[in-house]
């Protein structure tokens, strides 16, 4: 029975998208002070969206450079196999 719900606990972590790590050293500005949290998501797209909402509210992004900013460091912080839902998401909130 162990076994099962260990296979059953493997294979739920596979389906699972992380992102987030470490704040790059050259990131300058409002998001320099931000902490980086590392997140297992089943919905990677819906999680980004409202972590850039989350940002931009507490941070105060107020121009496209501190927005730039921002998609730079989600960028660098996470892997290629998330960017698609990085881009999406960024998009979905500028239009």
């Amino acid at each position: 029975m162990a076994n099962h719900k260990t296979k059953k606990m493997l294979q739920r972590q596979r389906n699972r998208v992380s992102f987030s790590a470490n704040m790059p050293d050259d990131v300058r500005g409002a998001i320099a002070d931000s902490i980086c949290v590392v997140k297992y998501s089943m919905d990677p797209l819906t999680d980004i969206r409202e972590s850039i909402k989350e940002m931009v509210k507490i941070v105060g992004i107020k121009d496209w450079k501190e927005m730039e900013e921002l998609v730079y460091c989600y960028i660098v912080l996470n892997s290629k196999e998330v960017h698609s839902f990085i881009q999406e998401a960024f998009l979905s909130l500028c239009t």
